[in-house]
């Protein structure tokens, strides 16, 4: 197996994070890429809003994605052999658009717990300082959970705009990919990313997140995939697997796993964001 090393679980420990690690060729990458595009063009707005999450149902490529053996491997040594698919997210921003993430902590409003989960960022398009890749404040994820102010942002890929004030851009490290790299990150480290200044559009495939099957939702219904080794607490309802692109049956499958995700992105809020 293609486990992470020792000093890469040390940085990860210590820092939150790590990156970049290998998890596709570029050419499987680009491949990721087509499939997306693919649905943007035959399926207009089938990948907006809240549908741009959950996407691996709707697509048996990108299904098949999140159990590659090199991301579980690295998965593996973070959280443990017994893995679940809790959801996937696209994070793309256009060049000609403002799209930006605000600073905060995974963690906040998503209601998994205990905190034996990793989200796994894979660049399907290059992703760095000049197109707006992420950043990470090192060691945050070693404090509490921070207060986020809603702001409900038009150009936050957010689904609340939830926004940590005060981090010093100074005082945090880019996350530069290659595309078919992937970075882990803890559910407490506080990250965000800026605005694409490039010609291109950059586009993130986010796993979001992979949880131990000991890890509950505490606040809401998620449905899940098994990735690896075995569920002996049964805490999730399991989705149904892909068979065919945007078929009526995944279609419905993304739907209902949508309905109860924004139940929990937005538990507590009497306003609710485009995602």
């Amino acid at each position: 197996m293609t486990m992470l090393s020792t000093n890469q679980i040390s940085h990860y420990r210590s820092k939150g994070y790590i990156s970049p690690v290998s998890a596709l060729t570029s050419s499987e990458a680009k491949e990721i890429r087509e499939e997306i595009e693919k649905i943007e063009k035959k399926w207009p707005g089938a990948l907006d809003g809240i549908n741009r999450n959950y996407v691996h149902l709707i697509s048996p490529i990108l299904n098949k994605l999140c159990l590659n053996k090199n991301i579980l491997d690295a998965v593996e040594s973070i959280i443990g052999k017994n893995i679940l698919i809790c959801g996937t997210t696209l994070f793309i921003k256009e060049k000609n658009e403002k799209g930006f993430v605000s600073f905060h902590q995974d963690a906040k409003y998503i209601g998994l717990e205990p905190h034996n989960w990793v989200t796994v960022w894979l660049a399907v398009t290059d992703s760095n300082e000049k197109n707006g890749c992420m950043r990470m404040l090192p060691s945050s994820h070693k404090d509490n959970l921070k207060y986020h102010e809603q702001k409900f942002d038009k150009n936050n890929l957010l689904t609340r705009g939830q926004t940590i004030k005060n981090i010093s851009l100074n005082e945090t490290d880019p996350i530069i990919l290659k595309a078919g790299e992937i970075s882990l990150h803890h559910p407490l480290v506080i990250h965000g990313s800026g605005l694409n200044f490039s010609d291109d559009r950059r586009i993130g495939f986010v796993i979001q997140s992979y949880i131990g099957t000991n890890v509950n939702q505490v606040i809401g219904k998620m449905y899940v995939q098994r990735a690896r080794g075995e569920d002996k607490h049964n805490y999730h309802e399991y989705s149904e697997i892909p068979l065919t692109l945007m078929g009526k049956n995944e279609i419905i499958s993304q739907k209902k796993a949508n309905k109860e995700l924004s139940k929990i992105f937005y538990n507590g809020s009497n306003k609710k964001g485009k995602f």
